[in-house]
C-alpha cells in the first residue's frame, strides 16, 4: 500500500491555550515536523496508558467484576475502561476540535453505576475505572467524578456522531488483544492509537507493556548498553512503544511501564529506527497468524507449500511461526520491527474488521518500508458504518502485511 500524499491544505491543529503538558519530546523529528505536536502527545498519553494497564493489570484476579464479557463474548476490563477515558480527556483537552473513534462505550458501566446506586454496594466497575484513570501520571490533578468517566468513553463510542464521516480523527484501540491482558503473564497486548486524515493514517503509536526483552533485537541491544544495576532492577515490568510519522519513518524505544520517561541509552533519546526485515525466500520467512486460524485453513498455505517445493526442492516445508498471543496490532508491531516477514488475516463474510484493529500497525509497518494491502492488491478502505464509527471492508478475502519483496509474490500467489 502506497500512502498518497497528504493535501497540503491541511493545516496543523489549533492547540488551547493551555500549555501542553507533553513530556516525550521526540528528537528524531526535524523542528518543523508536521504534526509533531500530535504524535508527541501520542506518544506521552500511550506510556501513560500502559502504565495503568500494568497497574490495573496486577489486581485484575484480585477483585470481584474486575472481567466482564461484552456482546461479542470477548472480554473488557477496568484497563479497556480506564484507557479509553484517560486518552479521551487528555486529547479532548489538547486537541478539542478533532473527534475520537474508539472501541467502547459506557452502557456497561452505566448498568453497573446503577445497580450500584439501587444496591449501595461497597464498590463499582465505575468506581474502579475511576480510580485507575485518577491514579495514572500525567493527568490533571482535580478529583474526577462518575459523569466525566463515562462521557470521555462515550466521546470516542457509539455517541459518537458527526454530520457525515469526519476528515480527521483519533483512532483508538484501548487493549488490542485482551485475552492476552486477562491472561496475565508474558501474554502480549497492545496500546493503538493513531490519527487518521482524509483516509490515510498519518501518524500512529503502539505500546506494549510487556515486550519479549528475550526474543527481540531491539531490547537486547539495549539492555547490552546499559550496566547501572539498579536501573535494570526498575524495569520490572519492561516495554517498548513504537511510533510512526508520515514521512518520517518507524522508531521503537524501550519504556519502563513503572517509572517515568527512562530511557537505556543517550542516542537519539532512546529512540532507534526500526525497519521490516530483508527476508526475500518464502521458506525463510516468519509468519505470524490470527489466534483464531491455524495454518491449514489459510487459502495460500497449499500454494505456499507446493511453491517452495517446487522451487527448492525439499520434500516437504512448515512454515516458521512467530508466536504473538491475541490481537492484530502485535502481529503488525512484529512485521515493523522486522521479528515476523508476513502478516496475512483472513477474513470471511461473517466478520468484520474494525479501523482501530489496523489504523496505528498501518503507518508503523508503512514508514518501516513495509506494505499493507488487502489480498487483491487494493488499499484498504477506512468507511464509515452506521453507528458513525469505523469498518475496514476488505476486497479480496483478507488483509496482506509484510515487506516490498515478499508482498509481490505473495499477491501472485493468492
Amino acid at each position: 500500500m502506497k500512502v498518497s500524499r497528504l493535501p497540503s491544505h491541511l493545516p496543523s491543529f489549533v492547540v488551547p491555550t493551555r500549555k501542553l503538558t507533553i513530556r516525550s519530546r521526540l528528537t528524531f523529528l526535524t523542528e518543523n515536523a508536521k504534526y509533531s505536536r500530535e504524535l508527541e502527545a501520542a506518544v506521552d498519553v500511550v506510556q501513560t496508558a500502559c502504565r495503568l494497564c500494568v497497574e490495573v493489570q496486577k489486581k485484575l484476579f484480585s477483585k470481584e467484576n474486575s472481567v466482564l464479557k461484552k456482546g461479542d463474548r470477548t472480554p473488557v476490563t477496568v484497563a479497556d475502561f480506564g484507557v479509553q477515558a484517560l486518552i479521551s480527556m487528555e486529547l479532548g483537552r489538547l486537541f478539542p476540535s478533532i473527534p475520537l473513534v474508539a472501541e467502547e462505550d459506557s452502557r456497561q458501566l452505566r448498568s453497573d453505576l446503577e445497580n450500584f446506586q439501587q444496591n449501595s454496594a461497597s464498590n463499582s466497575l465505575v468506581e474502579a475505572v475511576m480510580n485507575a484513570v485518577t491514579d495514572s501520571q500525567g493527568l490533571q490533578a482535580e478529583p474526577l467524578n462518575y459523569n466525566q468517566i463515562l462521557k470521555a468513553i462515550d466521546r470516542g463510542g457509539k455517541a459518537m456522531t458527526s454530520e457525515g464521516k469526519p476528515a480527521t480523527y483519533w483512532v483508538l484501540d484501548p487493549i488490542d488483544g485482551t485475552r492476552g491482558f486477562v491472561r496475565g503473564g508474558k501474554a502480549l497486548y497492545v496500546v493503538g492509537l493513531a490519527l487518521v486524515i482524509e483516509g490515510t493514517p498519518t501518524l500512529g503509536v503502539m505500546g506494549c507493556p510487556n515486550w519479549d526483552a528475550e526474543s527481540t533485537y531491539i531490547v537486547q541491544n539495549l539492555a547490552k548498553e546499559t550496566t547501572n544495576e539498579n536501573e535494570l532492577e526498575d524495569f520490572i515490568v519492561p516495554g517498548i512503544i513504537m511510533a510512526a510519522c508520515y514521512g518520517c519513518g518507524t522508531w521503537i524505544k524501550k519504556i519502563s511501564c513503572n517509572t517515568r520517561n527512562v530511557a537505556l541509552d543517550g542516542s537519539k533519546n532512546g529512540w532507534s529506527r526500526c525497519t521490516v526485515d530483508n527476508c526475500d525466500s518464502i521458506q525463510a520467512a516468519r509468519f505470524c497468524i490470527a489466534d483464531r486460524e491455524t495454518w491449514e485453513r489459510l487459502p495460500l498455505s497449499k500454494n505456499l507449500a507446493a511453491r517452495v517445493i517446487s522451487v527448492d526442492g525439499v520434500k516437504s516445508w512448515k512454515p516458521t511461526i512467530v508466536p504473538t498471543c491475541c490481537g492484530s496490532l502485535c502481529k503488525y508491531m512484529m512485521v515493523a520491527a522486522g521479528r515476523a516477514s508476513v502478516y496475512p488475516l483472513q477474513i470471511t463474510k461473517q466478520s468484520s474488521e474494525k479501523v482501530w484493529d489496523h489504523a496505528a500497525g498501518m503507518i508503523c509497518v508503512l514508514e518501516a518500508a513495509g506494505e499493507v494491502t488487502n489480498w487483491d492488491g487494493s488499499n484498504l478502505a477506512l468507511s464509515g458504518d452506521g453507528d458513525g464509527r469505523q469498518k475496514i471492508i476488505p476486497r479480496g478475502g483478507g488483509i496482506l502485511v509484510t515487506n516490498k519483496i515478499l508482498h509481490a509474490r505473495l499477491l501472485h500467489m493468492i
